[in-house]
């Protein structure tokens, strides 16, 4: 990760048209910010903040405990924005807050499959970068 006096911002993509996924991240001396946002309507839907931790069966392994997770009502973007909070903190070891909204209208269960995969590819290009 960073210089804890210095503060790295990286944006990355995944996925095309609607199904685009858009990854901003902000490493600061005491946490990471990421603003994960897609498909046709961008927008706030729900903010997830996770606390490093000792994994509770290994100690010597870092864990994640996450502290709120707030949704907005009649969306669904905790389902992505818990998950990711949750992996960025144990594999940063780090405070994370991330904000999700990720919006299709009348989407289909395959569309939201779609957005799901890229979701996960997103982040995984974001861990490689942020591990560089």
């Amino acid at each position: 990760m960073c210089s804890k006096s210095l503060t790295k911002r990286t944006e990355i993509s995944f996925g095309e048209g609607k199904y685009r996924v858009k990854v901003s991240a902000v490493m600061t001396a005491k946490g990471v910010v990421v603003l994960m946002f897609g498909g046709e309507e961008p927008h706030v839907g729900s903010v997830a903040i996770a606390v490093p931790r000792s994994s509770l069966r290994d100690p010597t392994k870092s864990s994640s405990t996450v502290v709120s997770v707030y949704t907005l009502i009649g969306h669904k973007d905790n389902e992505v924005a818990k998950p990711v909070a949750e992996r960025l903190a144990r594999e940063l070891n780090d405070v994370v807050v991330v904000i999700v909204g990720i919006h299709i209208e009348d989407a289909t269960e395959e569309e939201i499959k779609k957005l799901m995969n890229n979701s996960h590819k997103v982040i995984e290009k974001l861990l490689e970068n942020i591990k560089k």
